[in-house]
């Protein structure tokens, strides 16, 4: 077997970019790498090859014999390719589906809401006192509580999906993710069928009622059951690691208490900085092509490193340094072109919400245990850290 990097690659830290992947980046646009389940592909780390290749139309999920292309993790989310004649065509059908719901209008008129989930998390941590596990009582809740208001999921059924999504981002064990990812459908199923007679104010309700006769359920249920899993997963992420950066550069948080044109540089920074747990997003060359002077095959598995892209000192000056007033700062963190991420909006929303009530309702938050001392989600594709200890 040939002796290539190895994916996961591993952490020196919480908040730092695992060093083999600097080093690799160093070295040059794209690397051969072998993928978690043993298979290998190309990693593309630097950020002008990884931006370019996020809007290539020789780059996708499906690939003409799934079976046969290389795995990446175990989770059914990105395991391997997809079966998709017509995937492009699907694709811009389901953003066009969900485009109205992250409007920047619904935007607007989801903010109160979210900023009084918000405020009564933080009431109840006020009235608790430390130390409490942020985690577990900010980071969890709030993107739960956001995103079960924008589908229309009851919240009384909160534990069951966040068990099934943790299930579903399981890297390591995949009959674990299958279980997952069929509970979820199923129970997403359930949900689509009752709002055909029994309608809300929301956007599995308004799917149903605009789409519901042309899409079938078990479509609608896959829509659905993705965003359910990608709309709190990778906020509860974000939360976490933005509260690390402030409270582990006090000069960056009190700079953004004192100026609050920083607010929305900030959020970018935060998300720039922010790390994923995989290797990278999953596409498979559709024909022969070049990247970078390397000859890629067709079928070949192409990862593209956004993290590593976001860490590129050519475009990052003093890349893993925390700067909230950084300009410009067009990381790819919600990817680029036609496939750029839909709840782009609602992420930035919730995380501004957060870090200004948070930072000015506590001002003496701090971490309750050294940083040191915190521990990666291991296994799970969206990385993030399993507990984040606090006081003030």
């Amino acid at each position: 077997m040939t002796d290539l990097p190895q994916l996961p690659f591993a952490r020196a830290g919480v908040l730092e970019p695992p060093p083999q992947l600097l080093e690799l980046q160093a070295e040059g646009p794209i690397v051969r790498v072998r993928t978690q389940m043993g298979d290998e592909a190309w990693l593309v780390t630097r950020y002008d090859e990884v931006r370019d290749l996020f809007a290539d139309p020789r780059l996708g999920r499906s690939h003409p014999n799934p079976e046969q292309a290389a795995r990446v993790t175990n989770s059914v989310i990105m395991s391997g390719a997809i079966a998709d004649d017509n995937e492009d065509a699907n694709h811009a059908m389901m953003r066009a589906m969900l485009m109205p719901a992250f409007s920047p209008r619904r935007m607007r008129v989801m903010r109160p809401h979210i900023q009084q989930i918000v405020d009564t998390i933080i009431d109840g941590l006020l009235a608790d006192g430390g130390p409490v596990d942020l985690h577990e009582r900010l980071s969890v809740p709030l993107p739960v509580l956001v995103i079960c208001a924008l589908l229309g999921v009851p919240y009384e059924d909160r534990d069951d999906f966040r068990a099934w999504s943790d299930a579903v981002g399981d890297t390591a064990d995949g009959a674990r993710s299958a279980a997952g990812w069929e509970n979820l459908g199923a129970y997403m199923k359930g949900l689509i069928h009752r709002k055909r007679t029994e309608p809300g104010d929301d956007l599995i309700s308004d799917l149903v009622a605009e789409y519901g006769d042309q899409v079938g359920d078990d479509e609608l249920a896959l829509l659905g059951s993705g965003l359910l899993f990608a709309g709190h997963e990778t906020t509860m992420v974000r939360i976490d690691i933005g509260t690390l950066l402030f409270l582990t550069n006090p000069g960056q948080r009190e700079a953004f208490l004192q100026d609050e044109k920083l607010a929305a540089s900030a959020i970018e920074e935060v998300l720039r900085r922010s790390m994923t747990g995989g290797g990278g997003l999953l596409r498979y060359a559709r024909e022969d092509m070049d990247i970078a002077g390397t000859k890629v095959a067709a079928g070949d598995a192409v990862l593209l490193a956004s993290s590593g892209a976001n860490h590129d000192e050519r475009v990052f000056a003093d890349a893993v340094h925390f700067d909230i007033a950084r300009t410009p700062n067009q990381h790819l963190t919600f990817g680029h072109g036609s496939r750029y991420c839909i709840g782009a909006n609602l992420a930035r929303l919730e995380l501004q919400i957060v870090f200004d009530a948070l930072l000015r309702r506590i001002p003496t938050l701090r971490l309750a245990v050294p940083v040191e001392e915190l521990k990666l989600r291991i296994n799970q594709l969206g990385g993030g850290i399993v507990a984040v200890p606090v006081t003030w």
